[in-house]
């Protein structure tokens, strides 16, 4: 019944900049971590950021000093602000939500959105 919307994603030139959301749908009160993973062509899916639900981030060597991820624990929505993007990072993004906590005791231990295509590229 949870569901989570990746939004944001498009064309971007090199050295760019794109900002994705991921907004939560759904009876949810609380999310442990929610992050964002990727998926370029041909290659497997990869970890690039998470955040925990007090603030504790992580981010991906690949991206480090690019990209930046953020919450809204009060809209249960989490961004992840990409700057100076480089065709190596077109790829489809999804959005991660471990560990939700839903009305009557509902638990989701992992939720996956659909993705949202960035592609970079002149």
């Amino acid at each position: 019944q949870v569901q989570l919307v990746e939004s944001g994603g498009g064309l971007v030139q090199p050295g760019g900049s794109l900002r994705l959301s991921c907004a939560v749908s759904g009876s949810i009160l609380s999310i442990n971590v929610m992050g964002w993973y990727r998926q370029a062509p041909g290659k497997e899916r990869e970890w690039v950021a998470t955040m925990a639900n007090g603030g504790t981030t992580n981010v991906a060597d690949s991206v480090k000093g690019r990209f930046t991820i953020s919450r809204d624990n009060t809209r249960n929505t989490v961004y992840l602000q990409m700057n100076s993007l480089k065709p190596e990072d077109t790829a489809v993004y999804y959005c991660n939500a471990d560990g939700a906590i839903g009305t009557f005791g509902r638990r989701y231990p992992g939720v996956w959105g659909r993705g949202t295509l960035v592609t970079v590229s002149s």
